[in-house]
């Protein structure tokens, strides 16, 4: 318990240049509290005593505005940045060394009783106030930029931005040594479209003049 513990924090001040000591990360990251109070009602829904798993979930919320159901599967050293307004639905499956930040949503997409949440595999990096929704997955390696709908499954070592979000970039060779998500430098892919098309537009208006002055002559 002590070890994980220590993961966690270790993780706080990997990811969070704010964080100063042990106690302040203890005492003033809802983040690291809701994960543990994850950790309680995961165990008791998995022994079957499911009205209390939810109210352990529900106290959690109340107390970091993080809801987080019981029956979502998280790995370690999972680190959720201030976290207010942060849904992680039932059936969501969360890897290893996983940073979400505030306002990102696991969602469903569907009313019955099956695999309805996303899947975000190891080190996936996921901005503010994006949303996931339906039983996708995020494979390892991939950043989700702040306010994104992902309705795709996004493969890894990838980069998606807009709503619907879109791939900006693929890179196998990325490590996320620097786990920031540089919003200013994402690649716009509606924007590049875009400028595809004034370029094409461009072109033609010009050979339309020159058409156009071949026929005066």
């Amino acid at each position: 318990m002590f070890k994980t513990l220590k993961e966690n924090i270790n993780s706080v001040y990997e990811r969070d240049p704010a964080a100063r000591n042990a106690v302040e990360v203890l005492l003033c990251y809802p983040g690291l509290h809701a994960v543990y109070f994850h950790k309680i009602s995961h165990f008791l829904w998995e022994h079957k005593c499911r009205l209390l798993a939810r109210l352990v979930s529900q106290t959690g919320r109340f107390f970091t505005g993080i809801e987080i159901h019981p029956g979502a599967k998280i790995g370690k050293r999972f680190f959720i940045d201030h976290g207010m307004g942060v849904v992680i639905g039932e059936t969501a499956e969360i890897g290893d060394d996983v940073t979400i930040y505030h306002g990102v949503t696991l969602g469903g997409t569907s009313w019955k009783k099956e695999k309805r949440h996303p899947t975000i595999e190891d080190r996936v990096i996921i901005g503010t106030g994006a949303k996931i929704l339906g039983p996708l997955t995020i494979e390892h390696d991939s950043k989700v930029g702040a306010n994104s709908v992902v309705v795709n499954a996004v493969p890894a070592h990838s980069t998606v931005v807009g709503i619907p979000a879109k791939s900006a970039k693929r890179d196998e060779s990325e490590v996320h040594d620097n786990i920031d998500l540089e919003h200013n430098r994402l690649f716009d892919p509606a924007f590049y479209e875009i400028s595809l098309l004034k370029s094409k537009i461009s072109e033609l208006e010009n050979r339309i003049s020159e058409l156009e002055s071949g026929g005066k002559k």
